[in-house]
C-alpha cells in the first residue's frame, strides 16, 4: 500500500465522518427547533387559557365588589367608581414595575430557551 492510497483512504474516512457529523448536527438542530417551538406554543396556550379564566373571574369579582360598595354607600355609581379607581391604581403599579416584570420573564424564558 502506497502513501497515496493510505492518504486517499484517510481522506475518504474523514469525508464520511464529516458527512455523518453534518447529518447528526442537522437532525439535532431540527429537534432543538421542534423542542423550542412546542415549548413556546404550549406556554402561549397555557397562558391564554389561564388568562381567560382569571379575567372572567376578575370581571365577576369587580362587579360584585362594585355592587357591595354601592349598597354600603347607598350610591351604585360611587361603588363603580371606587372599583374602577382600584383597577387604575393596580395598572399604575404594574406600569411602574414593568422593568422588574421584564427581567423575570427574560430569566424564565432564557432558562428554557438555552437549556
Amino acid at each position: 500500500m502506497s502513501v497515496f492510497e493510505s492518504l486517499g483512504e484517510t481522506t475518504d474516512k474523514a469525508t464520511d465522518i464529516g458527512e455523518t457529523y453534518i447529518k447528526a448536527s442537522h437532525q439535532y438542530l431540527k429537534l432543538k427547533v421542534f423542542q423550542q417551538l412546542t415549548l413556546s406554543v404550549s406556554m402561549i396556550m397555557k397562558l391564554f387559557a389561564i388568562t381567560v379564566f382569571v379575567f372572567t373571574g376578575l370581571i365577576f369579582c369587580a362587579v360584585a365588589a362594585a355592587i357591595a360598595i354601592g349598597e354600603v354607600l347607598n350610591n351604585m355609581l360611587l361603588g363603580c367608581l371606587i372599583v374602577g379607581a382600584i383597577f387604575i391604581l393596580i395598572g399604575l403599579f404594574i406600569y411602574i414595575g414593568r422593568a422588574i416584570i421584564n427581567k423575570i420573564v427574560i430569566q424564565k424564558i432564557g432558562l428554557k430557551f438555552f437549556s
